[in-house]
């Protein structure tokens, strides 16, 4: 393997560095794996130093006339900026846990033993840098033959490797996504029997993982194998317990969680948003709640919608994920994620149209490919027709949008107008007529235009017996 000319600059610096210092000097993880992809240039660089990799650090960027070495002297690691690079140096070590933390006891080791305490095979190989051996690939447990095979497994037994460190399942998980690999049955099995030790991850390390999983290309690959190695059920017990079928009366339900896992997909292949992929992850959480079934009818889910929305709440709240926009962006989806449908059951009247936009502002688009992502029939007939019905509604949200300008929409008058021409304080009356206009724009009584709605207001105010104070 050779790395590119801006890699070779820097490596044989940092590599010059070493030899004089007498130190063996090696690049390690995500680079070499990524390398081997053919996954572009990364300039995100691990080296392992066999010594002391502080003063190694600190020489190097010297040489390279970088900036400032930031130094994490608990665990051994020095890091600096180049151009755009950010280059970081450990020394080779051997590591030992206690069963209750991931934070290790760290002692002077051999490259051997640095590989060793690696979490993947994939992740396990060392290039070197130093002038002898340049660009020499040391893979002791034939890390590049289960790359070229797209197998994931740990180099020593996987109990050892999550017992260490349980964030290493989630990894495997993550790494399967990204890079569309099978987990080795043992290491699949060396999670399963793991998992309870998820318990002492904190939820931010949790949280982005779960989000690398949902932003990978195929999302699905990740998610199931969380399911298949008991991770799901711990983490995310709302989307775990979607999984399974009912059968009463020979009725049956599909299988929401491989529904759920099909919609994430459809849903990233036309969107990178990673917020509205979890949307999509979270939006038939509220069905397994809300199930009933009623003879005659069959399997009913009422209310799973707006409930959704309140678990989703908690789970962000669970993951330390953002309170902010993005959870309400998340809550509006799963939401209204059954909306597009209603209408276009009711052949989109502009009634319907006005107020799903008026209600979905800016979110509309990305609602619209929600719900077509939503549509997993493997029936030709049936895909096409809901996909025909969504484009009608599409086609009449631009309509209605042109002419109404509803998306983020604001009342034609305001509180203050109000109050001036009627002489009131804020309170009940106001609110009423505010709600009459909202109202009448929504159903098309009167257009969307300052005239109209005034109109509208003194009429509304003479039906409450409130007199003018200043004349329409």
């Amino acid at each position: 393997m050779y790395p590119s000319q801006l890699d070779h600059l820097v490596f044989q610096t940092i590599g010059g560095a070493a030899d004089d210092a007498g130190l063996p000097c090696y690049v390690v993880g995500g680079w070499v794996r990524d390398r081997l992809l053919d996954r572009g240039n990364s300039k995100d660089v691990d080296f392992v130093v066999v010594g002391d990799a502080l003063a190694l650090a600190q020489e190097s960027a010297r040489r390279l006339k970088a900036g400032k070495v930031t130094v994490f002297k608990n665990f051994g690691t020095a890091q600096f900026r180049w151009k755009d690079w950010d280059i970081e140096f450990v020394r080779a070590r051997s590591e030992s846990y206690s069963p209750h933390s991931r934070n290790p006891k760290v002692a002077p080791g051999t490259l051997e033993e640095d590989q060793l305490r690696r979490d993947f095979t994939i992740n396990a190989m060392a290039f070197s840098v130093n002038r002898p051996t340049f660009g020499q690939l040391l893979d002791p447990f034939q890390g590049r033959a289960d790359l070229e095979a797209r197998i994931l497994r740990t180099p020593v037994d996987p109990i050892k490797t999550f017992a260490d460190d349980p964030l290493r399942m989630l990894r495997a998980v993550r790494f399967s996504s990204q890079l569309q690999c099978t987990i080795h049955p043992e290491t699949l099995e060396g999670i399963r029997a793991s998992a309870h030790r998820l318990t002492i991850l904190s939820p931010e390390r949790i949280a982005t993982e779960l989000t690398k999983i949902l932003e990978s290309p195929v999302p699905s690959i990740g998610l199931a194998g969380m399911h298949h190695g008991g991770l799901m059920v711990h983490l995310l017990p709302e989307v775990a317990s979607l999984a399974g079928v009912d059968e009463v009366e020979g009725h049956l339900h599909k299988d929401n969680f491989w529904h759920t896992l099909e919609v994430v997909d459809n849903l990233a292949r036309v969107s990178d948003n990673v917020w509205h992929r979890w949307a999509a992850l979270l939006h038939d959480i509220g069905k397994p709640p809300t199930k009933r079934f009623i003879p005659g009818t069959g399997w009913t889910f009422h209310g799973h919608e707006f409930l959704g929305g309140k678990m989703a709440k908690k789970i962000f709240k669970r993951l330390a994920l953002p309170l902010d926009e993005r959870l309400h962006y998340v809550v509006k989806l799963i939401q209204m994620s059954s909306r597009p449908i209603a209408v276009a059951s009711e052949m989109a009247t502009d009634s319907a149209v006005r107020r799903l936009l008026f209600d979905a502002g800016d979110a509309i688009d990305d609602l619209m490919q929600l719900c077509e992502a939503d549509i997993t029939t493997k029936n030709p007939r049936k895909k096409t027709k809901y996909l025909a019905n969504f484009q009608h509604v599409r086609e009449k949200l631009v309509e209605v949008e042109a002419r109404d300008h509803l998306r983020n929409w604001q009342p034609p008058v305001d509180g203050n107008q109000l109050m001036e021409w009627f002489g009131l304080p804020p309170g009940k009356e106001i609110g009423q007529i505010k709600t009459a206009i909202r109202e009448a724009v929504l159903d098309g009584q009167i257009p969307n235009t300052f005239d109209d709605a005034r109109r509208l207001a003194y009429d509304v105010a003479a039906s409450l017996g409130i007199e003018p104070k200043i004349a329409l």
